[in-house]
């Protein structure tokens, strides 16, 4: 099974201009914790993501204001993504290695095409002892949470 068949197409996403309060209503608006950043609508460049947790973590817990950038606190770094024509084992095994709930889809020219989250793959994948495997892999205590 391809990623094209499991992904959620033409996923809702921000510019690195965007404040951090668009963003949260964005995610508010479509019940989702991730939304891609790209450089620009037109091209739909993946330059980064942003999350509920980074939104947590490096605006509120530190006493920042919602009006802040998009680019202040999205990630960039060591972004996890699949292309369009990867095999579905390829998503299972990037989001167990990278201990990550979903996957934004790019084409072979970086643009976002796509978004694939830990739930399309137990819903949709043939090998379900391999998305079982998945979904442990991904939740897997680190830091002071692992015994």
């Amino acid at each position: 099974m391809k990623v094209q068949d499991v992904m959620t197409r033409e996923p809702s996403c921000v510019t690195p201009g965007a404040s951090i309060r668009e963003a949260a209503q964005l995610m508010q608006r479509e019940d989702i914790g991730i939304v891609p950043v790209v450089d620009d609508k037109g091209s739909n460049r993946l330059v980064g993501v942003v999350t509920d947790r980074d939104i947590a973590i490096r605006v509120v817990a530190q006493g920042r204001d919602a009006d802040l950038r998009v680019s202040e606190i999205m990630s960039t770094s060591r972004l996890a993504t699949c292309n369009v024509d990867d095999d579905i084992s390829e998503v299972m095994e990037a989001m167990a290695s990278e201990q990550v709930r979903r996957i934004p889809i790019i084409d072979d020219r970086g643009t976002l095409v796509g978004i694939v989250a830990q739930a399309d793959v137990v819903r949709k994948a043939r090998d379900a002892d391999r998305a079982e495997r998945t979904v442990q892999q991904i939740s897997e205590p680190t830091g002071k949470h692992k015994q």
